[in-house]
Order: C-alpha cells, then sequence, then structure tokens
C-alpha cells in the first residue's frame, strides 16, 4: 500500500555524507526534485575542494567542517528542517564501528534536540537485525545498536524518524562491480570468499529517490523501508557478470571457509583500506535480501530498477582496460 503523499515543509536540509557516491546522488535529486524547488542544502565535508560533483549544483551550500565535533553539528543544524544521515564505515575496528554508526546518531540527536529540529531519514542497511545483539558481524551489530538509539528517540522524544535500509548498491561510481571488473581485469583466476552470499542490489538511483520520497511525505515517519531491487543474486553471480560485462570474465573458484578467513586477514594487512575483511565475511552469512512483508521502494511510489537496465553501460569502460589502468581504479 502506497505511503500517501504529502507536501514536505522543510527548506533547509542538512545531508550528512552527501559527498559520498549515494550523496552525490542525493543532492542532485533533491536539487532536481520539483517538489523542492527552492529547498537548500547543507553539505558539510571535512575536505570540501574535492567535492566537486555536489560543488557545481544549485541551492547547495558546501560547508568545511567536521561532523564529530558538537559545536560543528550545532552550526550546521541551525535553522534546518529535516537531517538526512549517508554517514557509515565497510571496515574498520570494533570502536570505529561503535564512533561512526552508534556515537555520531547518539551525537547527532542531542545537536537536533538542542536546535528544535525534529525530522530525521537515516540511511542504514539491509540485514539489520531487530534484535542487533544476534548479528553476526561488528557491522551488522553497531548498525543495529545505531538503529536502537534512533527508535528510542522517536518513542520517547518525538523525533520524526525514518530509517531505509538498501541491499547492496550500484551505480557508475559504485566500489562493488567496479571494483570486481577491475581485478578481473588484473588477474587471470578469482578466488571469491563469500561466493554464494546473497544479495538483492539496488540502484543508487532509486536509494536517492526513496530518500527524497520520504522528505516529502510526512507520512513516512516512523516507517522502515527496505530498498532492494527486483532480483536476487549470488555474490558468485554478480562477480561474473562484472567480468562479463567489463569484458574480463574469468573463472571464479569459490574459497571454503578456512581459505576465506586467510584472504580475508591478507587482505587485511595490506595498505589502505581492505577490499575485503573477516567482519565483511561475518555480515555476508546473512543475507541481503528483502524481508517479506516488509515496506519496501513500492510503498513509496518506486518501481526498482534492475541490475541489467544500468550496470551494462558503466561497466563498459573496463572493456580494454590494461592492467596499470585497472590496478590505478582499485586506488582510487
Amino acid at each position: 500500500m502506497s505511503v500517501q503523499q504529502q507536501a514536505m515543509p522543510a527548506r533547509h536540509i542538512l545531508v550528512l555524507g552527501g559527498t559520498g557516491f549515494v550523496g552525490s546522488a542525493l543532492c542532485d535529486a533533491l536539487a532536481r526534485d520539483p517538489q523542492l524547488a527552492g529547498a537548500r542544502l547543507r553539505v558539510p565535508s571535512r575536505r570540501a575542494q574535492r567535492a566537486g560533483a555536489v560543488r557545481m549544483l544549485p541551492n547547495v551550500d558546501l560547508i568545511q567542517a567536521d561532523i564529530h565535533q558538537d559545536a560543528a553539528l550545532d552550526a550546521l543544524l541551525h535553522g534546518c528542517d529535516a537531517v538526512v544521515n549517508l554517514v557509515a564505515i565497510l571496515h574498520g575496528s570494533a570502536a570505529a564501528f561503535e564512533q561512526i554508526h552508534v556515537g555520531l546518531p547518539r551525537r547527532l540527536l542531542a545537536a537536533m534536540a538542542r536546535q528544535g529540529v525534529h525530522r530525521l531519514v537515516h540511511v542504514s542497511a539491509l540485514g539489520v537485525p531487530d534484535n542487533g545483539a544476534a548479528a553476526p558481524s561488528h557491522y551488522l551489530r553497531s548498525k543495529a545498536a545505531g538503529e536502537q538509539v534512533l527508535q528510542q528517540a522517536a518513542q520517547n522524544q518525538g523525533l520524526q524518524l525514518t530509517v531505509l535500509r538498501p541491499s547492496v548498491i550500484f551505480g557508475a561510481h559504485d566500489k562493488f562491480l567496479n571494483l570486481f571488473a577491475a581485478l578481473q581485469a588484473l588477474f587471470p583466476l578469482m578466488p571469491l570468499a563469500g561466493a554464494e552470499a546473497r544479495f538483492q542490489p539496488v540502484w543508487v538511483g532509486d536509494v536517492a529517490q526513496a530518500v527524497v520520497a520520504c522528505l516529502r511525505q510526512p507520512g513516512t515517519a516512523g516507517q522502515t523501508i527496505e530498498c532492494a531491487g527486483p532480483e536476487v543474486f549470488t555474490l558468485r553471480q554478480l562477480v561474473e557478470q562484472a567480468g562479463q560485462l567489463s569484458g574480463h570474465p574469468r573463472t571464479v573458484l569459490p574459497l571454503p571457509s578456512a581459505l576465506a578467513q586467510l584472504q580475508a586477514l591478507a587482505m587485511e594487512c595490506l595498505p589502505g583500506e581492505p577490499l575485503m575483511s573477516r567482519d565483511n565475511l561475518a555480515s555476508m552469512t546473512t543475507p541481503n535480501v528483502a524481508t517479506p512483508g516488509r515496506p519496501g521502494l513500492a510503498a513509496l511510489g518506486i518501481t526498482p530498477t534492475a541490475l541489467m537496465a544500468v550496470a551494462p553501460a558503466y561497466l563498459r569502460q573496463h572493456q580494454g582496460c590494461a592492467r596499470l589502468d585497472a590496478w590505478r581504479a582499485l586506488h582510487r
């Protein structure tokens, strides 16, 4: 059943994480939405000079700020009507997950209370359990704990909260299908941990439109909405698709559990952000697919976009990719 559409009163919207992959798509969607014409977006960044795509959009105030400082949050929230929180990490220690997924929402709530801001759209993740203690990874447990902090505020402090839980997100600048395409340009064989893990990939444009719809529709407050595409794939199928569409099809070799753990451990020891971690493997034991009976994109009037309607166009950039180019793509 579709949520009744209502006009949105917000004229100033704070977007945390607005310069990232999903955030850039969201800012573009908000700037183009006819019902939000004239709304000002505040987008903080520690390195505002690197956020060129967002800087060029109309009605966007790109502000250099550290959102982990209370004074900065207060200044960013002053005069705002609504907040979107996209800030998240996939890799890190238990303490890092706690800081980003639990500590930041808690401090954001306190700052919103001080500034009299009540509307929040929080982007979490598909697979987050209602009982966070039962989750198999630091990532999922911290995501669940962050949601619980917000839900308690919605129950006790009048927070107008909508939670969106997307599956793995694909799009022209993703670090998912593009990663596997670049890897297959480099290596003749693809040893793959978690090959049978299940995903329901969702297009970044659909996730952006879901956030826009929630901001337009106050009736979505109090709901948790799952954002998933129309098809379920195993990780192995997604890797094979990335290889075929990029012109570098490789044989995928599923790894048994012990070797998968060793591969993830080895990747954790490499410099820079790891391509895979043991915590990622633990997360993948929970199917990343929609829950029957839960509201999805259709409740927002959005028809999910199929992977093959979008991915071929941007994965073609890897065709004929030399090994040096692929190596550079991995380290962008």
